[in-house]
């Protein structure tokens, strides 16, 4: 261990980031900024080849980040070999759910598996994909065994869960606290200093298992509140009360509650995947999660309940939603940002599409939807315009980004259905959902 801690202290050491992405690209940068020589590893060409040349592939980070981190000590790369020659690896890869609402680890085990035969003494291996408490010890250590190390000794192996809100400008990845557990007390030790260098403030606990179970639990607290306020906005419409006039009042309350807002559903690589990751492992152990899967269903059924609605609005205006001419605005799963994983905007389309409408988005972060593994649109971002709004029978508002003019669309739209209660004061045509 010793010489590792001092390479991680003085900043000699080689830091390693497998996954590219919304949280390894930053993770990255950051590693960079404070000095450190920097290897990133992805499968996908075109990420590699982006960064090569200096450029952003995510557009909340700059181009120019990339590019200045490129020309001190930041490279790209497709070659797992490279392993061999970086002292410290982060896996930042997906963990999604299969299609029995599962955990999916393949990403993380196909990776393991690519990284196991370059792995040398003296290296430091942390995850910080979400997943179940168990997997770090369970999956990462026997593979990481099979090359004959013993953890703790000749590799250390870290969990420290990725804690990244996109487009947010309050927080960074430097100034969010980095919680950290250890397989061992050695472990944990070289996991505090390799993070230490560049966090603000390193947050250790007492084992692998208890920072996996704290990812879980930050994000399956946020999706029962949601669950919470999406069931108390259905109940709230029922009796004709303004559910956000209703949030507002209680936020006054200085303590004892935390406002959460309600949506279509809900989106983003955490809170609609990792509450099964915890029921699903709870089996494991003879329980039932009956509050986490009550809130998964209830966030699940959104989408569903803002068809219905737009169904109804169409109705009183004579027109069925078979061939109504739709069009969402946002497709992103929260606003100001481009990222669509599990976004409810998606679903949304998908039911209207299913039920005969055409079906068209206006998204100023998504120009051209994305491939995407389960759902497929071949459409573009429509230029919205007073002439382009008019057109349509009904626009839906499911992502409320900043770009978009409110008070044009809401002029010139025939039917707006809000979901996010952006038009709260306004009545005319309008149907909160």
């Amino acid at each position: 261990m010793g010489s590792l801690s001092s390479d991680l202290k003085s900043k000699k050491a080689v830091i390693g980031i497998v996954g590219l992405g919304y949280v390894g690209l930053p993770l990255a940068l950051r590693f960079s900024e404070e000095g450190y020589s920097v290897v990133g590893f992805d499968i996908d060409d075109f990420k590699v080849s982006r960064i090569s040349e200096g450029q952003s592939y995510i557009e909340h980070i700059p181009s120019s980040s990339v590019k200045e981190a490129v020309s001190k000590s930041f490279t790209a790369t497709t070659d797992f070999k490279q392993i061999a020659k970086v002292d410290a690896i982060i896996l930042c890869v997906p963990t999604p759910l299969n299609k029995y609402r599962e955990p999916d680890l393949s990403f993380v085990l196909n990776t393991m598996d690519s990284i196991v035969p370059y792995l040398r003494k003296g290296q430091v291996v942390s995850l910080e994909s979400t997943t179940y408490p168990g997997t770090t010890d369970e999956e990462l250590k026997p593979r990481i065994e099979s090359r004959g190390f013993k953890v703790g000794e000749d590799v250390y192996l870290v969990f420290s869960p990725e804690r990244e809100d996109p487009g947010n400008p309050n927080f960074t990845t430097r100034t969010i606290p980095k919680v950290v557990g250890g397989y061992s007390p050695s472990c944990l030790e070289v996991g505090i200093e390799l993070y230490g260098g560049v966090i603000d403030k390193v947050v250790p606990v007492s084992s692998t298992k208890a920072a996996e179970m704290t990812k879980l639990l930050e994000n399956i607290h946020r999706a029962v509140n949601i669950g919470l306020v999406n069931e108390m906005k259905i109940v709230a419409d029922k009796m004709g009360i303004d559910i956000h006039e209703v949030i507002d009042a209680a936020a006054t309350k200085p303590f004892g509650f935390v406002a959460y807002r309600p949506g279509p559903g809900i989106g983003g690589h955490c809170i609609p995947i990792d509450p099964f990751y915890l029921t699903w492992k709870a089996r494991e152990y003879g329980l039932h999660t009956r509050f986490i899967e009550l809130a998964g269903e209830i966030n699940n059924a959104m989408p569903n309940y803002v068809v219905s609605k737009i169904a109804m609005a169409l109705n009183d205006k004579n027109k069925s939603v078979k061939g109504s001419k739709v069009l969402v605005l946002g497709i992103s799963y929260k606003k100001n940002i481009d990222d669509m994983r599990e976004s409810p905007s998606v679903f949304l389309m998908e039911k209207l599409r299913d039920d005969g409408a055409i079906v068209d988005y206006t998204d100023p972060h998504v120009p051209v939807f994305p491939k995407m593994r389960e759902h497929k649109f071949d459409l573009s971002s429509v230029e919205i315009t007073p002439e382009s709004v008019a057109s349509y029978d009904c626009v839906v508002l499911a992502t409320d980004h900043d770009k978009f003019d409110y008070n044009m669309i809401l002029k010139h739209a025939k039917l707006v259905v809000d979901t996010r209660g952006k038009y709260r004061k306004a009545s005319h045509n309008l149907i909160k959902a």
